[in-house]
Protein backbone atom coordinates (compact mmCIF):
# COMPACT_ATOMS: atom_id res chain seq x y z
CA UNK A 1 0.00 0.00 0.00
CA UNK A 2 1.14 3.40 -1.28
CA UNK A 3 1.17 6.79 1.14
CA UNK A 4 1.11 10.24 -0.29
CA UNK A 5 2.60 13.12 1.63
CA UNK A 6 2.29 16.60 0.48
CA UNK A 7 5.06 18.65 1.58
CA UNK A 8 3.85 22.28 2.23
CA UNK A 9 5.74 25.63 3.73
CA UNK A 10 3.93 27.65 6.27
CA UNK A 11 4.61 30.68 8.12
CA UNK A 12 3.36 29.87 11.15
CA UNK A 13 2.36 26.22 12.45
CA UNK A 14 0.20 26.62 15.24
CA UNK A 15 -2.15 29.35 13.13
CA UNK A 16 -1.76 26.52 10.04
CA UNK A 17 -3.18 23.94 12.15
CA UNK A 18 -6.22 25.61 13.47
CA UNK A 19 -7.03 27.07 10.22
CA UNK A 20 -7.23 23.30 9.07
CA UNK A 21 -8.97 21.91 11.80
CA UNK A 22 -11.72 24.45 11.78
CA UNK A 23 -11.99 23.08 8.00
CA UNK A 24 -12.48 19.29 9.86
CA UNK A 25 -9.08 17.94 9.73
CA UNK A 26 -7.19 15.98 11.80
CA UNK A 27 -3.58 15.35 12.65
CA UNK A 28 -1.33 12.00 13.35
CA UNK A 29 0.50 12.90 16.19
CA UNK A 30 3.25 10.63 15.03
CA UNK A 31 4.42 13.01 12.42
CA UNK A 32 3.97 15.93 14.42
CA UNK A 33 6.10 18.27 15.85
CA UNK A 34 6.84 21.98 17.31
CA UNK A 35 7.46 22.91 13.82
CA UNK A 36 5.40 20.24 11.79
CA UNK A 37 1.91 18.73 11.38
CA UNK A 38 0.53 16.22 9.93
CA UNK A 39 -2.61 16.64 8.84
CA UNK A 40 -4.45 13.62 7.80
CA UNK A 41 -6.12 13.54 4.47
CA UNK A 42 -7.83 10.49 4.00
CA UNK A 43 -6.32 7.05 5.53
CA UNK A 44 -2.85 7.05 3.51
CA UNK A 45 -3.03 10.49 2.48
CA UNK A 46 -1.29 13.15 4.31
CA UNK A 47 -0.30 16.97 4.31
CA UNK A 48 3.09 17.54 5.87
CA UNK A 49 2.43 21.38 7.22
CA UNK A 50 6.28 22.63 7.88
CA UNK A 51 7.34 25.74 9.33
CA UNK A 52 9.40 27.45 6.55
CA UNK A 53 12.92 27.06 8.58
CA UNK A 54 12.31 23.11 9.06
CA UNK A 55 10.87 22.79 5.06
CA UNK A 56 14.14 23.99 4.08
CA UNK A 57 16.24 21.17 5.29
CA UNK A 58 14.28 19.24 2.68
CA UNK A 59 14.97 21.24 -0.16
CA UNK A 60 18.00 23.00 -2.16
CA UNK A 61 16.66 26.03 -3.25
CA UNK A 62 14.06 29.33 -2.38
CA UNK A 63 11.09 28.31 -1.47
CA UNK A 64 7.97 29.94 -3.52
CA UNK A 65 5.73 32.61 -2.14
CA UNK A 66 2.19 31.20 -2.78
CA UNK A 67 0.80 34.35 -2.16
CA UNK A 68 2.34 35.76 -5.32
CA UNK A 69 2.69 32.67 -7.69
CA UNK A 70 1.29 28.99 -7.92
CA UNK A 71 3.97 26.19 -7.54
CA UNK A 72 0.90 23.36 -6.67
CA UNK A 73 -2.79 23.28 -6.91
CA UNK A 74 -4.21 20.55 -4.54
CA UNK A 75 -7.78 19.11 -5.04
CA UNK A 76 -9.33 17.04 -2.93
CA UNK A 77 -12.82 14.97 -3.86
CA UNK A 78 -16.34 15.74 -2.08
CA UNK A 79 -19.14 13.72 -1.87
CA UNK A 80 -21.32 16.22 -2.23
CA UNK A 81 -22.23 19.44 -3.15
CA UNK A 82 -23.28 20.66 0.09
CA UNK A 83 -19.85 19.12 1.17
CA UNK A 84 -17.89 21.12 -1.56
CA UNK A 85 -20.13 24.63 -0.14
CA UNK A 86 -19.48 23.38 3.09
CA UNK A 87 -15.53 23.25 2.88
CA UNK A 88 -15.41 26.81 1.53
CA UNK A 89 -17.63 28.33 3.59
CA UNK A 90 -15.41 26.72 6.63
CA UNK A 91 -12.09 27.99 4.86
CA UNK A 92 -13.47 31.48 4.56
CA UNK A 93 -14.46 32.14 7.90
CA UNK A 94 -11.29 30.49 9.19
CA UNK A 95 -9.07 32.94 6.98
CA UNK A 96 -8.77 31.77 3.91
CA UNK A 97 -9.42 33.67 0.95
CA UNK A 98 -12.03 32.78 -2.16
CA UNK A 99 -9.47 32.08 -5.38
CA UNK A 100 -11.56 31.23 -8.16
CA UNK A 101 -15.51 31.77 -8.67
CA UNK A 102 -17.27 28.43 -8.00
CA UNK A 103 -17.84 25.99 -11.14
CA UNK A 104 -20.82 24.23 -12.05
CA UNK A 105 -20.12 22.02 -15.18
CA UNK A 106 -23.70 19.94 -14.63
CA UNK A 107 -21.66 16.60 -13.81
CA UNK A 108 -18.56 18.35 -11.97
CA UNK A 109 -19.07 20.73 -8.77
CA UNK A 110 -16.31 23.05 -7.40
CA UNK A 111 -14.60 25.47 -5.40
CA UNK A 112 -11.03 26.43 -4.47
CA UNK A 113 -9.76 28.65 -2.06
CA UNK A 114 -6.55 29.77 -0.54
CA UNK A 115 -5.20 28.60 2.94
CA UNK A 116 -3.41 31.53 5.20
CA UNK A 117 -0.07 30.85 3.50
CA UNK A 118 -1.78 31.20 -0.09
CA UNK A 119 -1.63 27.40 -1.21
CA UNK A 120 -4.55 26.84 -3.38
CA UNK A 121 -7.04 24.09 -2.64
CA UNK A 122 -9.75 22.87 -5.04
CA UNK A 123 -12.58 20.64 -3.81
CA UNK A 124 -14.89 19.40 -6.43
CA UNK A 125 -18.23 16.73 -6.47
CA UNK A 126 -17.98 14.72 -9.91
CA UNK A 127 -21.90 12.70 -10.29
CA UNK A 128 -20.18 10.42 -12.66
CA UNK A 129 -24.31 9.77 -13.15
CA UNK A 130 -24.91 13.10 -14.87
CA UNK A 131 -22.03 12.49 -17.71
Amino acid sequence: MRMIFVNLPVKNIEATRAFFAALGFSFNPDFSDDKTACMVIEENIFAMLMEEDRFRDFINNDISDATKAQEVLIALSAGSRAEVDDMLAKALSAGGNAWKPIQDLGFMYGCSFQDIDGHVWEVAYMDMSAQ
